[in-house]
């Protein structure tokens, strides 16, 4: 057993939990179960094909390889050096081969280990709809590849690349989330690692070995492997359903034809191998200067400087005082009033941002691997364009983006490859589960200017490869530049880089007036909407619930620091309430919801309960925490504060966390560096009757003055629907299987003809979750010989798994009776809603707000001291 502990005690306290709570533990020295020379697939398995059909619209080409067991070789980690090649997108790679082709969108290569002893070495491909016809001649170039690798020694120089690439971004790692990171280096102590090493041995190579790197790639072998196909229409005669989530699939052998093909194509040499395959250069883009110009800082600046204003570009720029590493990033958004138009013109701003993108994998990828990162994007009032990474050689790809940009060539073949992706997207959006949907809605609400999916969806068809080539010389012909450098950057190279896209892109200035201005939508005091939306997943059981609070102004200090109060206070028994104890649904959230320039209350829930009985459930929830407001000692009151004002404050963890927060104030328009700090001095002086007054006016469901709007996602489906003609034995099997599995997850031995045993007169198919979770509850304490009060914890975890698992197997659950002192609360009565039919009509009757300026005057961060 493995143990790490995190803590704000010392220690030495610290020390005395593990002490008391795990002293008991035997440590019986038994062995590790491993599986040496078991292979992870059989006989039957190995030297197979197998179709599966997806919910969503997705092409994907697997091969897997029987692969052998790294777990003792940490220091030479061969798989690093094997993947790094397959994987490659540069000029000669699988990719960039199969990409010139239109077969593929992407590819992924790497070890994946499986258990103790056994692993699987994985290539996967996305495909193109051309790519899933020529799925065979794909896997011939992926079989010519690794013959082009095998036919050359392992390579010291390209293992020499990748090693030192481990090692600087090992020395210059930012730091994480405790949290994530004790979690994480618990799972490392679990591998046979050298203590001194617990923290680097997963992330460095140490040693080349080319023996081993050679036996690695004999794993890679014509009759060692496994196909699988994913696609919605190919070979579309599935002719078997898995058992436990209802997959439609087929598996067959490889054919003859098609095995002797691949043979062949791994024994091709030099002569004969399709010319345009080749291992990489050597990276340019690896970094040579990571030097920091280190300097004593009273106190670290908390806002960047303004050190360029004119009608063309704004550049700001702080030089990092905070973390000293040699990393940077730049954010730079071409502002341009075309977007926003017109849906097609979001739709053609966003296709040319993709073909930039899709114009540059092969260059851009030797940044990707040294480190050096961008990103290329069409938001709502014009172009971001986002570096990140080692500062040396970031101008160098901030060039490149910049002319590609700016000299695109919108290719026809490579445009509808684009294209499809994109409309392939907007149509796996709708079966996307529906919180993450929901959303999307309640902005849309609360916008004069937001769209939706299907709004797009509607305006992508006619597009065609003229309609982007016209539009973006346009795009770019007007516009402003904002720019943020931050981190390693100087004065001069980041006036420099802005100075490079102006000269670059040569656009002529746009003029402040006709800057788009961001503004929400005023939902007035008293009224009660809801718009209602049927998900598009026909088989989906879950509904979906946003039920949104309207505020008030972001700028409203005052009314902001209260909200986020109400937040905080509501964080923890609304997830109790809601859905530990009446078990709404395995997604409850509750929280601050802030639009373009106003903010309020939500609370988002998904579950197989109809959106109105959600919502009368959270009319209760709020009703019920009305009351423990009132009773809320002030003990109580001013804890809540002091955790919220901690969190307000809590130091910046890296240069990224830094950068972004930057950038949000920026691309606000409020330029609100200092919010954090305003938000604790708004907290501070509050006091438990603001609360209450303002839970009154603007939350409580009974308030004639609160304005509310609700988004209502409705399932096609049921649970009874889901079943079909699964039978009441079925689903008990699957439920009891389900429940041994978790048992097991959890370290509990599981037997499962003792489990099946506790579950004969247990009415599962009826839903009966209360005798579900006796029936488990006897097994563990009298068959298992788990204490009570471990068996206690696992029934609480396994009901909220239950909440889940028996929807999707089609069964509805039984609404539990409540002892006296447990009834729920009691929802008010409220006013009845108004719903949305017309959205344009919605709209056109709601004020605006007035759009975001600056909290301070920009002329206040003008740059007036030394340059540091």
């Amino acid at each position: 057993m493995k143990l790490v502990v995190l803590g704000r005690e010392d220690l030495d306290e610290l020390e005395s939990w593990v002490a008391e709570l795990f002293a008991g533990v035997e440590n019986k020295d038994l062995p590790q179960n491993r599986w040496d020379g078991v292979q992870p697939y059989s006989d039957k398995e190995v030297m197979t094909q197998v179709f599966a059909k997806p919910v969503m619209d997705t092409r994907l080409l697997d091969i897997y390889f029987p692969f052998l067991d790294e777990e003792n070789m940490y220091e030479t980690r061969p798989s690093r050096y094997i993947s790094h090649l397959i994987g490659h997108e540069g000029p000669g790679s699988i990719l960039a081969y199969i990409k010139a082709k239109g077969w593929a969108n992407g590819l992924s290569a790497g070890a994946m280990p499986v258990c103790p002893g056994a692993a699987f070495f994985t290539v996967s491909v996305r495909l193109t709809e051309d790519g899933l016809k020529e799925y065979k001649e794909i896997v011939k170039v992926i079989f010519q590849y690794i013959s082009l690798i095998k036919e050359n020694p392992p390579q010291k120089w390209i293992f020499d690349e990748t090693k030192g690439m481990a090692e600087v971004d090992f020395k210059f790692q930012q730091k994480s989330r405790a949290s994530s990171f004790t979690s994480q280096l618990s799972s490392v102590m679990q591998q046979p690692l050298p203590r001194e090493w617990l923290l680097s041995g997963t992330q460095l190579l140490r040693r080349f070995d080319l023996e081993e790197i050679t036996k690695a790639l004999s794993y890679l072998r014509a009759d060692n492997y496994r196909l699988t196909l994913v696609s919605q229409n190919f070979p579309g005669d599935w002719d078997k359903k898995e058992r436990w989530y209802g997959t439609e699939y087929k598996a067959q052998p490889i054919e003859p034809e098609f095995e002797a093909d691949v043979k062949e194509a791994l024994a091709t040499t030099s002569k004969d191998r399709i010319p345009d395959l080749h291992l990489p250069h050597r990276n340019e883009f690896i970094p040579t200067k990571l030097t920091v110009d280190k300097r004593d800082v009273a106190e670290p600046m908390k806002a960047p400087k303004l050190i360029r204003d004119d009608e063309m570009v704004r550049t700001w720029w702080k030089k990092d005082d905070r973390f000293w590493v040699p990393k940077g990033n730049v954010y730079i958004y071409l502002r341009s009033p075309l977007i926003k138009t017109t849906p097609a013109n979001e739709i053609r701003s966003n296709l040319y941002c993709e073909l930039v993108k899709d114009a540059l994998v092969e260059y851009s990828y030797d940044a990707e691997i040294a480190g050096l990162y961008y990103s290329l994007g069409s938001y709502s009032l014009g172009i971001d364009i986002d570096l990140s990474g080692y500062s040396d050689k970031m101008s160098v790809l901030l060039e490149k983006v910049l002319v590609s940009m700016r000299d695109l060539e919108v290719k026809p073949d490579r445009f509808n490859i684009v294209k499809e992706r994109q409309l392939r997207g907007m149509r796996n959006f709708q079966f996307q589960q529906p919180y993450r949907q929901v959303g999307d809605y309640t902005r849309w609400l609360n916008s004069e200017r937001a769209r939706i999916n299907e709004q797009y969806l509607a305006e992508i068809g006619p597009i065609t490869p003229e309609d982007v080539a016209n539009f973006y010389p346009q795009l770019l012909r007007q516009c402003h530049i904002e720019f943020l450098a931050h981190g390693n950057i100087y004065k001069e190279d980041a006036l420099r880089m802005s100075s490079l896209v102006e000269s670059t892109l040569k656009p002529r200035k746009l003029p402040s007036s006709l800057w788009q201005i961001r503004r929400s939508l005023v939902i007035p005091p008293g009224s009660d909407f809801t718009y209602q939306k049927t998900l598009g997943d026909p088989a989906n059981v879950n509904h979906c619930i946003e039920y949104y609070l309207f505020v008030g102004d972001q700028k409203d200090r005052v009314l902001r620091a209260k909200l986020l109060l109400l937040a905080q206070m509501t964080d923890e028994i609304g997830f109790d309430q809601l859905r530990t104890k009446e078990q709404l649904g395995y997604v409850v959230f509750t929280g601050t919801k802030l639009m373009a320039t106003t903010m309020g209350y939500r609370v988002i829930i998904q579950s197989e309960r109809p959106p109105e009985y959600l919502e009368e459930r959270i009319n209760a929830f709020l009703a019920m925490f009305a009351t423990k407001l009132e009773e809320m000692t002030q003990d109580e009151f001013e804890s809540h504060k002091k955790s919220l004002i901690n969190k307000r404050l809590e130091k910046i963890k890296n240069l990224d966390q830094e950068s972004e927060r930057f950038w949000n104030h920026i691309s606000s328009e409020y330029f609100d560096f200092l919010q954090n700090e305003h938000d604790a001095n708004h907290i501070r002086p509050l006091v438990k009757k603001d609360l209450i007054d303002f839970f009154n006016q603007y939350i409580h469901p009974t308030s004639p003055t609160r304005a509310k709007l609700a988004v209502h996602m409705v399932a096609q489906s049921s649970p009874k629907a889901v079943a079909g003609s699964m039978s009441a034995v079925e689903q008990k099997e699957k439920v009891i299987s389900l429940l041994g599995k978790y048992l097991t997850s959890i370290g509990a031995d599981v037997d499962i003809e003792s489990l099946t045993k506790r579950f004969e007169l247990v009415d599962v198919s009826g839903g009966d979750q209360s005798a579900i979770m006796q029936a488990v509850s006897t097994y563990l304490t009298e068959d298992a010989g788990v204490p009570a009060d471990q068996a206690a914890q696992v029934i609480e975890q396994g009901q909220q798994l239950l909440g889940t698992v028996l929807p999707s197997l089609g069964i509805e659950i039984q609404q539990q009776p409540v002892a006296d002192g447990d009834a729920l609360p009691e929802a008010p009565e409220v006013k009845p809603t108004t719903f949305i039919d017309d959205v344009y009509l919605y709209k056109a009757q709601l004020a605006l707000t007035a759009g975001p300026t600056p909290v301070t005057e920009l002329r206040d961060f003008e740059e007036t001291g030394p340059k540091l």
